[in-house]
């Protein structure tokens, strides 16, 4: 059992980074922006369907990776505007550009599923060559995460973080709150497809419902990550990295649920308990804990 668990570690970590990329996109709706956007479940199989197309066209794989995070950009845009110009909350607006995506998506296929595997085409990341594959996905974590520390220390990434704690402050403040929650919604999209693109690479094949509960995946990564890294530090980079180690933390946790011979199909419903605990704990521990007085008031009583 310990043999199977170790071989396929590797593989674990592999899929945990590409899976953590994408949280990162949903942390920054989640945590900073503080908006629900579902956007991520099409997104991130739009963002696939784009580099899949794409790259069996012949086109270079660089190519491929910017047009799909283009194509997860003017997702998070579209959502945006529903949300900001038509007045529909975040949450349906997500799902209404989910369900745009999907016939997208299979346009841009041209059918449910379609195969880029690495021995016909040129890829990146494969599961053929985990070690290779690893080594790509932490340098380009790396790289976004510096990105990401860069960009919201800007006027514009501070705007963005200003909007999230305080909509009402931030826009007697003089900030253009509509603009910034579509260029929110649109860098955590473009994110997300970046991480479907790879996925595609990573899997040999695109499929229409790939990116089916990936917001699931997405918070409970943000969650456990989160859980680990604020015992540690509440640093910005710190709070990122610790998303992409949730992304690990969970694919491991999987491939122990497969070692240990369980039901594969109920991992979802455990991922979403998972969450829902997780989500619920704050509130649970202010409603439940006991403050204790001091001695002094205990005195006085």
């Amino acid at each position: 059992m310990l043999n199977s668990l170790w071989s396929a570690l590797p593989g674990a970590v592999a899929q945990g980074l590409i899976w953590g990329l994408m949280a990162v996109g949903v942390y920054i709706t989640f945590k900073i922006l503080d908006v629900a956007d579902l956007t991520v479940d099409g997104s991130i199989c739009t963002g696939a369907a784009v580099c899949t197309v794409l790259i069996i066209d012949g086109k270079p794989v660089a190519v491929a990776l910017i047009a799909a995070v283009l194509a997860g950009i003017l997702a998070g845009i579209l959502t945006g505007i529903f949300h900001t110009a038509l007045g529909i909350p975040a949450i349906l607006s997500g799902i209404l550009t989910q369900l745009i995506l999907w016939s997208v998506n299979l346009k841009i296929l041209g059918k449910a599923n379609q195969s880029v595997s690495a021995r016909a085409y040129d890829v990146i990341v494969s599961q053929m060559q985990i070690p290779k594959a690893c080594i790509v996905l932490m340098i380009v974590s790396i790289v976004l995460i510096a990105f990401l520390y860069w960009f919201f220390g800007t006027e514009l990434g501070c705007s963005i973080r200003a909007t999230g704690c305080n909509l009402n402050m931030s826009r007697a403040q003089g900030i253009n709150v509509n603009f910034t929650k579509i260029f929110g919604l649109a860098l955590s999209n473009g994110i997300v497809a970046l991480s479907g693109a790879l996925l595609c690479q990573y899997q040999g094949f695109t499929d229409i419902n790939m990116g089916r509960g990936a917001i699931v995946i997405g918070l409970a990564a943000v969650i456990i990550g989160d859980a680990i890294i604020s015992h540690f530090s509440s640093n910005f980079v710190a709070r990122l990295s610790g998303v992409i180690l949730g992304g690990i933390v969970y694919y491991i946790v999987y491939q122990i649920v497969i070692v240990l011979g369980l039901d594969t199909d109920l991992l979802k419903m455990f991922s979403a308990l998972v969450v829902a605990l997780f989500l619920g704990l704050p509130y649970l521990k202010s409603k439940y804990s006991k403050v204790k007085p001091k001695k002094g008031e205990k005195e006085n009583a």
